[in-house]
């Protein structure tokens, strides 16, 4: 199921467009500020994001130009009264794909979402987050706070592997089977350990890549 998040401050209309776009067979997940919602993508990235304008901790409009500096083929749509044309131009410089002033259509906006859905294609599964750390798929790229970080290809598949589980215990037993053992490279235990530590090292030492001793490792979000 394609997912929505939805971030805006006004109660009534985050439920009535919640409500909506879930009989559409939309799963919308609601943030009524621009903090909480930051939060949620750097746990997990949805299809797309629909961003009010003016939220009591900031605007919208910035919140695009954060979104695009870490993923930037997620589509975004921004939500608001403002139908200037200097704040509809703004808008899209500072990031966003659509505009669409209120009050709207509900249908309106679920075709909106349906035309940048078609153009963008499944950008929820092209990534993979957990804390600061991110994964492009399509591109084969490893991002800490924003920066991208050069790994060795073990490197990459051992942290993908553990993303892709996240909340998961992945045992030592099957990253080795499924890194090395799947390529015909025969290597032993030490080998994890020493390709651990070094991915450690370029995140920075990251405290959501957990070491559950005497059996494996397991990413988890950062409370």
């Amino acid at each position: 199921m394609m997912e929505i998040y939805y971030i805006e401050d006004d109660e009534n209309i985050a439920m009535t467009v919640k409500e909506y776009l879930s009989q559409k067979g939309y799963a919308v997940s609601i943030f009524r500020t621009l903090e909480s919602g930051k939060k949620a993508l750097e746990r997990h990235i949805p299809g797309i994001a629909l961003i009010d304008w003016n939220m009591p901790d900031g605007e919208g409009r910035s919140f695009c130009r954060w979104i695009r500096s870490k993923w930037k083929e997620l589509p975004v749509i921004l939500l608001t009264v403002r139908d200037d044309t200097h704040d509809i131009i703004s808008g899209f410089e500072y990031g966003a794909d659509d505009y669409v002033t209120k009050p709207f259509e509900l249908d309106v906006l679920c075709s909106r979402i349906r035309a940048l859905l078609r153009r963008a294609g499944n950008v929820q599964s092209q990534y993979l987050s957990c804390g600061s750390i991110s994964i492009d798929k399509n591109k084969t790229a490893v991002f800490c706070g924003g920066e991208e970080i050069t790994v060795s290809q073990a490197e990459y598949h051992l942290l993908q592997l553990l993303m892709e589980n996240k909340g998961k215990t992945v045992t030592r037993e099957r990253l080795l089977a499924q890194i090395w053992d799947n390529n015909g490279n025969y290597v032993n235990d030490n080998t994890l350990t020493v390709t651990m530590k070094r991915l450690r090292e370029k995140l920075r030492q990251p405290s959501c890549l957990k070491t559950i001793r005497s059996f494996g490792y397991r990413m988890e979000d950062e409370i």
